[in-house]
């Protein structure tokens, strides 16, 4: 162990040494803070932007549609669609930005796990636009689902409608936990899962729904078949009938005698 003969040079050192960690940090905690500074700008100009561009467009109209205005009640969200898509954005830009300020500031462990996220947040905004667009697209199918069993007097419409409603936003939801790389093979099971319960769904709906109108229809077919055979037999009835006539007309004909 080594012994301090001069107290003198040793407080001086460290006190150099101490001022040296401190004027090294300052240009590296400016740096954060100007880099933090510009992200902030940019995330807010353009959160503002897109949220100005998506009332414009009508986005809170499609989400009022879909049904998610009324889910952001429920969970007690006090701003509208644009507004919480373009705060979403605003934090994405903010943590696209605060991974070079970590650098700067000379903190590898929180950059590399800052970029881990960044790397697989557009995953989560690629599942986000897939539920959306699945949902806009049930809402769409169900209206046509819905206008169309009315017009054709099919079974209960709002049940066909829900049907064809939900299974789109499960064929959606699956596409979207696809997206997020959520137990590929689970998955799987799922999606074949879905497809037979909308098929037995479906039989099931048209099995208590239309049983009315399937024999409505069989019995149609049924009616229109018996008449066709009707008419079939009395157009041979009458052909047979002209048979004998024809000939015994060609029989009577006067032969012209010859000049």
């Amino acid at each position: 162990m080594a012994v301090i003969t001069n107290w003198g040079d040793v407080i001086i050192s460290a006190l150099a040494n101490a001022l040296n960690l401190v004027f090294t940090f300052i240009p590296r905690l400016l740096g954060f803070l100007v880099i933090l500074l510009v992200g902030w700008l940019i995330a807010t100009a353009v959160s503002k932007a897109v949220t100005f561009l998506l009332r414009k467009i009508g986005f809170d109209r499609m989400a009022d549609r879909i049904g998610l205005t009324r889910l952001e009640q429920r969970m007690g969200v006090k701003m509208d669609a644009a507004g919480l898509l373009g705060k979403i954005l605003y934090w994405f830009l903010l943590l696209v930005f605060l991974v070079p300020a970590a650098d700067a500031l000379g903190l590898p462990a929180v950059s590399n796990i800052l970029n881990q996220l960044v790397a697989y947040i557009p995953n989560v905004f690629v599942a986000i636009l897939v539920l959306f667009l699945g949902a806009l697209a049930a809402a769409v199918v169900a209206d046509i689902v819905r206008g169309a069993t009315v017009s054709a007097k099919i079974g209960n419409s709002n049940l066909f409608a829900n049907v064809a409603r939900y299974a789109v936003i499960g064929f959606a939801a699956l596409i979207a936990l696809e997206q997020l790389q959520i137990a590929p093979a689970l998955i799987n099971e799922l999606f074949a899962a879905l497809v037979g319960a909308t098929a037995i769904a479906f039989g099931l709906a048209f099995g208590l729904g239309g049983q009315n109108t399937a024999r409505k229809w069989l019995n149609r077919g049924e009616s229109a078949a018996s008449d066709a055979a009707e008419k079939l037999q009395a157009q041979q009835q009458t052909a047979q009938a002209q048979q004998p006539y024809n000939g015994l007309q060609a029989r009577t004909v006067p032969m012209r005698q010859p000049r």
